[in-house]
């Protein structure tokens, strides 16, 4: 039963939520920068490039052999088009981060610059006695 324990202590901790957290928006960000780079920005480069579809192009090691239906041969091909089309997600996600990042930290910043905190009760009463003796004439 200790076992179990221990794992319901680690699971709940707010560090392990928190990536979990992270990790599902991630996917669904990840999933929304893909349909922008393949339906909204790969499509107008397409068309000023001469109505080339990035996700095609290719270089074909060994084209696939389909003449006998029972040992049918997978075409080998080098996918560059998918690879331009996954380091342009890469950039936008990239960028994004970059971006939440430097928001985040201008945040902290601020909070750093912040007035500094006014000290505390027996700094405040000592430096009060420290100033009345200095005014007190020595004897």
């Amino acid at each position: 039963m200790g076992m179990l324990k221990e794992f319901k202590e680690f699971a709940m901790r707010g560090n392990v939520i928190d990536l979990a957290v992270g990790v599902v928006i991630g996917g669904a960000f990840g999933k929304i920068v893909t349909s922008l780079v393949n339906d909204v920005i790969m499509p107008p480069i397409g068309v000023l490039t001469g109505g080339v579809d990035f996700s095609e192009l290719k270089v074909v090691l060994k084209p696939a052999d389909n003449s006998d239906p029972a040992h049918k041969i997978a075409e080998v091909a080098i996918n560059y088009g998918t690879f331009i089309n996954t380091l342009i997600q890469f950039i936008i996600i990239a960028f994004a981060i970059f971006v939440v990042v430097k928001a985040i930290n201008r945040l902290s910043r601020k909070k750093e610059e912040a007035a500094p905190a006014a000290p505390p009760a027996d700094v405040v009463l000592l430096t009060e006695i420290r100033d009345l003796l200095k005014d007190r004439p020595q004897g």
